[in-house]
């Protein structure tokens, strides 16, 4: 069957005047869908990452994003070989390979999208990082300052300006942040550091994929095929390095079923979160998938408490992150009805 034949997944066209209109546009359908989706992956992935570093104490987090890239290149070659899937927006072109076998995408387009996959590489490593030293109800209420950064990378870059309803929510959700963390007990300033390096990285990652993805011409499928192909290699080689391979091959864990159930299921999610983030930032925008971000934290802290524990009972912690999930559900709002 040919892929003209096939659904279109849904990725934003490119265009000056797209890149320059105000983020204030109602949110369609799929929008919304690619939203919950995103939600739905990314509370399940933070768990299995918390279980893999924390519960089985295993020592190397570059190794699980070396897993998690090794195994979505593997699916999208296989589901791109079958034909099940496409990597163009669109599809009725053939893609010219330039004599290099099991590419799909042109090398120049590959080249292209090379400051993606970096930004895409800084992401995951330090993202993983970030989770290791502080509880689960600290690392969500820490991520939440993510959506001030988005705003400014993507003002830098595309001049993007938002309405004083978005701008007032955003402001909650910050303030709410500052509130949960204010007796935090397990303060750690390298935890702190990573955790806001990570915003740093997650912002122009995000922007990213607005701006490179509408020019390159590939949907969602196609950015984490690039992704995948540039940032495997150097990741491999990074790992190996370091010595985090060879720790890996020693780890005690390692033959435990329980343990490979956790990083087959990690791959997974990791594998669907991609997907969804790419999709949702595409039909949406880096705030909203930002502000998504914010959105899943209620049930990430309920379950992070229930399983891994973490912070004790502490009234200005509740108010926090209900300010915080105030000001999520204002912009979720502002943002359905085109505020």
């Amino acid at each position: 069957m040919e892929f003209k034949d096939r659904k279109v997944l849904p990725v934003s066209k490119s265009g000056d005047e797209d890149d320059r209109r105000h983020a204030s546009s109602p949110m369609t359908r799929t929008g919304v869908y690619a939203a919950v989706s995103y939600m739905a992956c990314a509370v399940l992935l933070i768990m299995f990452n918390k279980a893999a570093l924390s519960s089985y104490k295993f020592p190397c987090a570059n190794v699980i994003t070396l897993f998690q890239m090794i195994c979505s290149s593997i699916l999208l070659y296989t589901l791109r070989c079958r034909k099940i899937i496409s990597f163009k927006v669109d599809n009725e072109s053939p893609i010219s390979t330039k004599n290099i076998p099991g590419i799909f995408v042109p090398l120049n387009t590959l080249i292209r999208t090379l400051p993606l996959a970096i930004s895409y590489l800084l992401y995951m490593l330090v993202s993983m990082e970030s989770v290791r030293g502080v509880s689960v109800p600290m690392y969500t209420t820490l991520r939440r300052t993510t959506v001030a950064f988005t705003m400014i990378v993507e003002y830098i870059l595309a001049r993007q300006r938002y309405s004083i309803y978005v701008i007032g929510s955003v402001g909650i959700i910050i303030f709410g942040a500052f509130v949960a963390g204010a007796r935090d007990l397990s303060f750690d300033s390298y935890a702190y550091a990573v955790v806001f390096s990570a915003n740093i990285c997650t912002a122009i990652y995000l922007a990213s994929i607005a701006r490179i993805g509408k020019a390159s011409g590939l949907n969602s499928f196609g950015l984490m095929w690039c992704n995948g192909l540039i940032c495997t290699p150097i990741l491999l080689l990074w790992t190996w390095v370091c010595g985090d391979l060879e720790v890996t091959a020693n780890f005690s864990h390692l033959s435990s079923p329980g343990f490979q159930v956790v990083m087959l299921l990690s791959c997974v999610m990791a594998f669907l979160l991609n997907y969804a983030v790419f999709l949702n930032t595409t039909l949406n925008s880096a705030v909203t998938q930002t502000i998504c971000g914010n959105l899943k934290d209620l049930f990430t802290i309920g379950l992070g408490w229930l399983l891994f524990g973490g912070l004790p009972f502490d009234l200005l912690n509740v108010i926090g992150q209900s300010l915080g999930f105030l000001g999520s559900c204002t912009y979720a709002f502002c943002k359905i009805k085109g505020l």
